[in-house]
């Protein structure tokens, strides 16, 4: 039997499984005896790893339902009410996962960014398209443990699963509290193995961000502007793309972007609101844009009223660039550069953090007004490489 071993696992066509009995006192409840799923891994050690934290969920899982299991006795042993009469038990309202989806984009979705959406939706249709367009209340763990299979099937990767088990979660438990369903949400607490290759963005070197800025100098039209604006301040590119010509200060005494949300361009976070200083190639780029600007935005090539076309951006950036620096680079690259540079030069984490819109770990900088422009500006200065003439 597989249960004599101490870590539950088994060797199939060299890939470790996990399987475990279900206590006989719990198997009508999930109408199984075993649980038993791959580890989707061949090494040991990980699919030790892998199995003690799918053990120590198994525990905690089958705590709960007997505990529950425990109340509901104790619930049917109590004395029935006096009057022959029962009270009708009122049917829960049948909420669907499109339901959740609706629900959740419209109580979440305000002033968040078109990505929102796009992403949400994505997520949450992985779901309906594994699961059907499903009933809440009528979802168990099984029914968790089906999708997550579903999305290692479409060869996702451990962070982007858990990223997509992370929507659907937070949509559920906003859909039973606001319907007041009696219900527990199945997505929480489903183990996710180890599985994929995550990719990881190269960083940019100064050495070919001094030849790209060299091209934009060169160049000097307006996709070339965006990219030198990024290069030298880290910013996201929808944050910089959805700029307004009035966001740009010149005329301090330190020059600086006022990076705040707009109706067309919200932020991702509250902290990326941010000052930002404007120096090197970003500081030219500022200028050239602000000059040439026929409009109140920055750059209307990509920006209107409505919203700002990231999208679009990328894709033509991206084209650029692909050719120009090494394999992998994209323009998001630039924002990961930063923050290397800045550690080239001992900058603090946290003025780094406070440069990049990146959030700040612990409670402490969570008060006061944080570091003043002419201390991100002397940081940013250190990082500016030197234009060739």
């Amino acid at each position: 039997m597989v249960d004599q071993f101490k870590r539950y696992t088994f060797i199939k066509r060299g890939v470790f499984y996990y399987s475990r009995r279900v206590p006989s006192e719990l198997q009508t409840i999930y109408g199984k005896v075993r649980v038993t799923t791959c580890l989707h891994t061949k090494v040991e050690a990980k699919a030790n790893r892998a199995a003690d934290q799918l053990s120590a969920q198994l525990e905690g899982i089958w705590g709960q339902a007997r505990l529950e299991k425990t109340l509901s006795n104790f619930r049917r042993t109590q004395s029935q009410p006096a009057s022959p009469i029962k009270a009708e038990k009122r049917p829960e309202a049948a909420v669907t996962l499109s339901d959740a989806l609706d629900l959740y984009v419209r109580l979440k979705g305000k002033n968040k960014a078109k990505s929102f959406l796009v992403y949400t939706q994505r997520n949450i249709s992985y779901a309906i398209e594994c699961l059907g367009n499903a009933e809440i209340s009528e979802l168990g763990r099984t029914a968790a443990g089906k999708f997550r299979d579903h999305l290692i099937s479409k060869n996702l990767t451990t962070s982007s699963i858990k990223r997509v088990f992370a929507t659907v979660r937070a949509a559920v438990n906003l859909a039973i509290s606001e319907n007041g369903l009696a219900c527990t949400n199945a997505f929480v607490g489903t183990f996710i193995p180890e599985v994929g290759e995550k990719k990881v963005r190269p960083p940019i070197s100064p050495d070919d961000i001094l030849k790209i800025q060299n091209l934009c100098y060169a160049l000097d039209d307006d996709a070339r502007w965006l990219i030198a604006l990024i290069s030298d301040t880290g910013m996201r590119l929808s944050e910089a793309a959805g700029l307004a010509v009035k966001d740009l200060k010149f005329d301090e005494k330190i020059p600086y972007i006022d990076l705040k949300p707009h109706p067309w361009r919200p932020l991702k976070t509250p902290k990326s609101s941010r000052q930002i200083p404007l120096v090197g190639a970003s500081l030219w780029a500022a200028k050239q844009a602000a000059k040439e600007s026929k409009s109140q935005f920055l750059f209307d090539r990509y920006t209107n009223n409505l919203s700002t076309n990231s999208n679009s951006a990328s894709a033509a950036l991206n084209q650029w660039i692909r050719n120009r620096l090494p394999s992998g680079s994209v323009i998001h690259s630039f924002r990961h550069s930063m923050r290397d540079r800045l550690r080239a030069v001992e900058c603090p984490s946290d003025i780094v953090d406070a440069i990049g819109g990146w959030a700040t770990q612990g409670v402490g900088h969570t008060y006061g007004s944080g570091y003043p422009l002419e201390v991100r500006h002397r940081w940013l200065s250190q990082v500016v490489l030197t234009r060739e003439k």
